[in-house]
């Protein structure tokens, strides 16, 4: 019955890496969703290659949690002291002890080619065309511009009792990290007070942000919609309460976002509509 059960959870579980494709709608591409298997709709090469991998390893634990199941029927069935009275007393095999030991390593072999190439994909950052700085409070986030005159805002997460419709609970935010598709980002990332981490599932992205210390990641989102992230490091009493909303847009209407904002810093370099406040205050 054990037996049945698990492989029953395993073949769930590999259906899993599939069937959020049959319900990633729009409604919920880019967000958790209720009921959901599998990992996150990917919007990203860089989350493309980790889904892959992750499917890739589910074979492989599949197919070695089979045959090690297997042989622990094979030895309660075969070996146990009523069917084999008189065990054999063999002390060592230089064959299966050379099986033992070359096919788990050839496995493993197997397994870090395609995980060391994902790795130096995440790690060496493409040349950008677009640099977002983003930085760590309690509990919110701040997000600046370089690249177009110091744009800056604070994130804050929407409190329950103002959500507009389709808004989703914990993760939507009063203002986004807007970037254009199909363009190359470069996210700094660091904190003011205590760690935090920058997630965005549906990129492949996580990243801890940490006090004086600068990290960075990228990104290049193949599509437009909203995609949310979390803080992914416990840093406080409300730490489940600092989400990361990135809002992907044309090139030309992340050029008229621009605009808009430069239009609106009032000469200080600083977007006036964006106060730094804690998410209890509001």
């Amino acid at each position: 019955m054990r037996f049945l059960i698990g492989f029953g959870l395993f073949a769930i579980a590999l259906a899993g890496g599939h069937l959020d494709g049959g319900f990633a709608t729009a409604a919920f591409a880019g967000q958790p969703h209720d009921g959901g298997l599998g990992l996150q709709p990917s919007a990203s090469s860089v989350m493309d290659d980790i889904v892959w991998f992750h499917d890739f390893l589910l074979w492989i634990i599949t197919i070695i949690v089979v045959f090690v199941t297997l042989l622990l029927g094979i030895v309660i069935l075969r070996f146990n002291r009523k069917a084999n009275p008189n065990p054999s007393k063999t002390t060592h095999n230089t064959l299966l002890e050379v099986a033992w030991t070359v096919i788990p390593v050839m496995i493993l072999v197997v397994i870090a080619i395609p995980s060391f190439r994902l790795l130096y994909k995440q790690v060496v950052i493409p040349e950008a065309e677009l640099t977002v700085k983003a930085v760590g409070y309690q509990w919110y986030w701040g997000y600046e511009y370089p690249d177009h005159g110091d744009i800056s805002i604070i994130s804050n997460m929407i409190p329950d009792d103002q959500l507009q419709p389709g808004q989703p609970r914990l993760l939507a935010a009063d203002y986004d990290m807007v970037v254009p598709v199909d363009t190359t980002v470069r996210v700094i990332v660091t904190a003011a007070d205590v760690i935090h981490a920058f997630a965005v599932p549906s990129f492949g992205v996580k990243i801890d942000a940490i006090p004086g210390r600068l990290n960075e990641t990228w990104f290049r989102a193949d599509r437009t919609g909203m995609f949310y992230g979390q803080c992914s490091e416990l840093c406080g009493t409300r730490h489940a309460f600092m989400p990361i909303s990135v809002k992907v847009v044309t090139k030309e209407e992340f050029d008229e976002w621009v605009a808009q904002e430069q239009a609106s810093l009032g000469g200080d370099g600083k977007l006036k509509l964006a106060e730094a406040r804690p998410a209890e205050a509001r």
